[in-house]
Formats: C-alpha cells, sequence, structure tokens
C-alpha cells in the first residue's frame, strides 16, 4: 500500500497537497536609465528577475504587477520583448495587475501579458509619444550671455534648446516620434486583437482612462486585484511566489559598491532633476 496518499494529506512538509504555483512579479516606477537615487526599469535590470520568475517547473502562471506612468520606448519594448520570449518557451499565461496607472510605457509593459487586470480607478491607456523641452535662447539673450555652438554636420543640433527652434528640427522629431507612435500601436493590436472595442482614433490618441472605461474599451479584461483574481482562477490554495532583486540595506537606499561621500555629493543635483522629471511623469496622469 502506497504511502503517498496519506501523506499529502498532512499540512506540512514535501508530500502536501500544495496549490498551483504563480510567481509574482513587480514592474514598478519610471521606464528607462535611472541615477544613483533612482534605478529605473531597464531590461539589463529586470531581466535576471523575470529569468527566475519563469523557471520553476509546473507552475500555473506568471503575474506581473505593473505600476508606471511610462518612460523609455526602447526599454518598454525591450522588456516586453522579454516577457513573451519566456512566456512562449516556457508555455506559461502571463497576467499583468495595474495598480495606479499602466500608462504609455507602462501599458506596453501590459500589453506582454495574455490578459490584463486593473483596479476602478487606474489609470490606464496614454498610448502616444511625447517629447519636452526649454527654449532658453530669449533669457541667454536677456543677459547678454552669447551662444557659440560649432557642429560639423548642418542637423547636429537641430533641437539645441540654447538656439531658436528651428522647422526641420520640429519635423524631424515628429517623423522620429510617428515611428515610435506607429511600433506601439502595432504592439497593442497585435497584443490585445478583437479585444479592442474603441476606435483607433480614439484609443491611440494619447489619452487615458480609469478602469471601467478601460474596460468597455477593451484595453483590459477586467476589473479585479492581484489575489482575488488568482484564487479566482486557479483555487483558494494558489501560492503566490514573489520573485524580486535581492538587495542589502545600502542598495535598497540607493548607494552602489564603492559610492563615496564625494560622488554621492555630484550626483545630487542630477538626482533632484531625475526626480523631477518623474514626478512630472506622474503629473501628466493626474497622479
Amino acid at each position: 500500500m502506497s504511502l503517498k496518499p496519506l501523506l499529502a494529506k498532512l499540512p506540512f512538509g514535501p508530500w502536501r497537497n500544495a496549490g498551483p504555483l504563480v510567481s509574482v512579479v513587480r514592474l514598478s516606477g519610471v521606464i528607462g536609465q535611472g541615477g544613483a537615487f533612482r534605478p529605473g526599469l531597464t531590461l539589463a535590470g529586470i531581466a535576471p528577475i523575470l529569468e527566475r520568475a519563469f523557471a520553476p517547473k509546473g507552475q500555473a502562471a506568471v503575474a506581473l504587477i505593473v505600476n508606471s506612468p511610462g518612460g523609455s520606448p526602447v526599454q518598454s519594448a525591450l522588456i516586453a520583448k522579454r516577457i513573451r520570449d519566456l512566456a512562449e518557451e516556457k508555455t506559461l499565461p502571463v497576467l499583468a495587475f495595474c495598480e495606479d496607472a499602466a500608462a504609455s510605457g507602462g501599458y506596453w509593459l501590459a500589453c506582454a501579458a495574455d490578459e490584463i487586470w486593473a483596479d476602478e480607478s487606474s489609470v490606464v491607456g496614454s498610448i502616444g509619444v511625447v517629447s519636452a523641452g526649454f527654449g532658453l535662447h530669449e533669457l541667454l539673450g536677456r543677459y547678454g550671455i552669447e551662444r557659440r555652438l560649432y557642429t560639423a554636420g548642418d542637423k547636429k543640433a537641430l533641437l539645441d534648446p540654447f538656439s531658436p527652434e528651428q522647422e526641420d528640427g520640429v519635423a524631424h522629431l515628429k517623423t522620429i516620434q510617428a515611428d515610435i507612435h506607429d511600433a506601439f500601436k502595432a504592439m497593442v493590436r497585435n497584443r490585445r486583437g478583437a479585444r479592442l472595442t474603441g476606435p483607433e482614433e480614439v484609443l491611440f490618441s494619447g489619452s487615458f482612462w480609469a478602469g471601467r472605461q478601460a474596460r468597455d474599451l477593451g484595453l483590459i479584461d477586467g476589473l479585479g486585484d492581484l489575489r482575488a483574481v488568482l484564487r479566482g482562477r486557479f483555487g483558494e490554495k494558489v501560492r503566490l511566489r514573489v520573485v524580486q532583486e535581492e538587495r542589502g540595506w545600502m542598495r535598497k537606499l540607493g548607494f552602489r559598491a564603492g559610492f563615496d561621500g564625494r560622488a554621492m555629493a555630484e550626483a545630487l543635483p542630477a538626482a533632484a532633476v531625475a526626480a523631477v522629471e518623474d514626478r512630472a511623469l506622474w503629473a501628466r496622469l493626474g497622479l
């Protein structure tokens, strides 16, 4: 007589009837290269975590918690592609759960999942491309500052913020934006397909919506949080395995190996500017 069925009823030990396993990865923050105090979401940083998340044999799914206002379209595309490559390699379903925002590049990441879920108050969408800067040439003139700029190549300084805006520079930037926008739209069409119910001129306008309207437009599959959805899908005994970067307390505060006081002082101005830029991305969403 085999003891395995009896041992499986025990509430402990390797023989117990454990519930299905789902690995959970958090994709949080601005996407792109950060600084000393703001790591940012990049493929280089998240790839080892994704590899560990997809590694266990026999798990039921991988869940992504997305909370991002966007950022670099390149890093968004690279991270999303790595998620899809791993999902197809391991033949695993991927579910994304939006928190405060899955907007712009954050929505690009969510589209890497087979299903997208959000809270009623989550901000979803912003399928567009934006570039921002300042024109400071009049300020320089007001204070008698002469701008001296030398280039080899007549297009090298098209978008120089200290020079008057040039029409061909703006046209060139808009061409690049259109190419990136086309890639973004293609990703959304490919991943969401017939689930998209809103007109494209609305969906791809760069606008964003709260959870219910995003669901009605087909940008997400439903309203719900990670624990409730996964329990409904895989049962009350589902096990959530959170996969994250292993860091000591100094790394958590943003300090890197060999990071001395002088380097910290030099990094503070850049960190302050990065914090303002990050805040501006969230503020565009009203958050």
